[in-house]
C-alpha cells in the first residue's frame, strides 16, 4: 500500500514538472524571446589555384558584322551630259530612221538639226554635200549608213587638231609659264582659273593666280576664294588700276618663288570695245616682258552664246593670240555644234570643256567621244 502512494506521488511531480516547462517556454514565445541556434562555423577558405599554361580560358570579343560599304555614286558619262545638246539631233536622227529610203525630206532633217545646234551654215555644207554625192554615186543607199557616215565626217572635221594644254617642263627654276584667260563677262573665266588651278596642284605644280580683272571687284574676291581652295598663291591690284601691272607683278613674284605656274585673268571685255581689245593685245606684250613664257592663252566661250561665241573667238583671235578654247557649261545647252564653228572656221582647238560645276567637271575635250555622245540615243540603229 505505501509503494502504490509513493508511485502516485512520483506521477503526480512528473505531471507537474512537464506543465511547468510548457507553459515557460509558451511565455518566452509570447515576450518575442526566441532561442538562438549557435552560428554555423564559417568553412575555411580554398587557396586559388594559378591556371595552368593549358588551361587558360581567354574571353572572345563579341563577333560584330562588318557595316556594308556603300555603293560609290557613279559620275555621269559624257552622253549623260550632253543630253540637252543630243536632243537637239535625236528628233532629226528619228525622222531620218523612219522612213525607209533617203529622201529631200532627210537632207532638210539633218540641215535643221546641224543648224539648229549652231554647227553653223558653212560647216553644215561642208559636212552633208560629200554626203549627197555618196548616196547620188549609190556607195549609200539605207538611212542607218547615212546616220553613220555623218558621225564618222564629224569626228573627222574635229581630228588633227594639237589639244594638249601645253607646260614647257624645260623652263628652269625660276622662270614660271603663263597661262592667260580671256573672255567676256559671265562665260565662267574665273571659275573655269580656279577649276585649272586646283587641278594643277594636285598634278604636282605649284600655282600662282593673278586677278588681272581690275575693274571687277567681285572678279579678284572670286578668283581670292579660288586660290585659298589650292592653297596657292595670288597676287592682285587696286580696283581700277593697269591690268598688265597686276600680272607682271604676278609674274615677277613667281620667279621670285620659283612658282612653276602662272594663272592670270584678264578683263572680261566686251569683244566689240576696240581699245578695251587694245588693253588686252597690251596685256599679252607685258606678260612676255618678265621673268616668264606664256605658252597658252586660252578663250572661255559659253556653249549657250551659240554663233555669237564665234565671234567672240574672232575678235579675241585677233588682239591675243588665242591658242585654245575653253567651252564652259556644255551640259546646259544645246548649242554643242559650236565647237564644230570655232574650229573649222577659225582653225583654234577646242582644248577644255565644262560638263558641271565641280572641280573634276572640267574637262580634256576628245570629238570622237563628244560626236558620240551625240549620236548615242541609247537604242541600236
Amino acid at each position: 500500500m505505501d509503494i502504490q502512494w509513493l508511485f502516485l506521488i512520483l506521477a503526480i511531480v512528473v505531471l507537474v514538472f512537464g506543465l511547468g516547462v510548457v507553459v515557460a517556454n509558451r511565455r518566452k514565445m509570447d515576450t518575442g524571446q526566441r532561442t538562438e541556434l549557435p552560428p554555423r562555423p564559417t568553412p575555411p577558405a580554398v587557396p586559388e589555384r594559378e591556371p595552368e599554361t593549358g588551361d587558360t580560358l581567354v574571353e572572345e570579343p563579341p563577333v560584330v558584322e562588318p557595316a556594308p560599304e556603300p555603293e560609290p555614286v557613279k559620275p555621269l558619262s559624257l552622253r549623260d551630259r550632253l543630253s540637252k545638246a543630243r536632243a537637239t539631233f535625236s528628233g532629226a536622227f528619228g525622222s531620218v530612221l523612219g522612213r525607209s529610203t533617203i529622201t529631200d525630206e532627210t537632207w532638210d532633217d539633218l540641215e535643221e538639226a546641224l543648224l539648229r545646234a549652231d554647227v553653223g551654215l558653212g560647216v553644215t555644207d561642208g559636212l552633208l554635200e560629200p554626203l549627197k554625192e555618196r548616196v547620188k554615186a549609190k556607195e549609200i543607199t539605207e538611212p542607218s549608213e547615212l546616220l553613220d557616215a555623218l558621225q564618222a565626217d564629224m569626228i573627222a572635221k574635229l581630228a588633227g587638231s594639237d589639244r594638249e594644254v601645253h607646260y614647257d617642263a624645260s623652263l628652269g627654276a625660276g622662270q614660271p609659264n603663263v597661262w592667260l584667260f580671256v573672255g567676256v563677262n559671265g562665260v565662267g573665266k574665273t571659275t573655269t582659273i580656279g577649276k585649272v588651278a586646283r587641278q594643277q596642284t594636285d598634278a604636282g605644280r605649284s600655282v600662282l593666280l593673278a586677278a588681272g580683272d581690275t575693274f571687277r571687284a567681285a572678279a579678284a574676291e572670286q578668283l581670292g576664294t579660288w586660290a585659298e581652295r589650292s592653297n596657292t598663291d595670288f597676287v592682285r591690284g587696286t580696283e581700277g588700276g593697269d591690268p598688265s601691272s597686276v600680272i607682271f607683278d604676278g609674274i615677277e613674284r613667281a620667279a621670285a618663288k620659283q612658282i612653276d605656274l602662272v594663272l592670270a585673268d584678264t578683263a572680261g571685255r566686251l569683244h566689240t570695245k576696240t581699245n578695251l581689245m587694245e588693253e588686252l593685245k597690251k596685256v599679252r606684250r607685258v606678260a612676255e616682258k618678265g621673268a616668264g613664257t606664256v605658252t597658252e592663252t586660252l578663250l572661255v566661250i559659253d556653249a549657250t552664246t551659240g554663233q555669237n561665241g564665234l565671234a567672240q573667238a574672232r575678235q579675241f583671235s585677233e588682239a591675243t593670240d588665242v591658242t585654245g578654247v575653253v567651252l564652259t557649261k556644255l551640259d546646259g545647252s544645246a548649242k554643242g555644234g559650236i565647237v564644230f564653228a570655232v574650229e573649222t572656221e577659225l582653225g583654234i582647238p577646242v582644248k577644255l570643256v565644262g560638263v558641271g560645276e565641280q572641280v573634276g567637271d572640267l574637262i580634256p575635250f576628245h570629238p570622237d567621244e563628244f560626236v558620240n555622245a551625240l549620236f548615242d540615243s541609247g537604242t541600236d540603229r
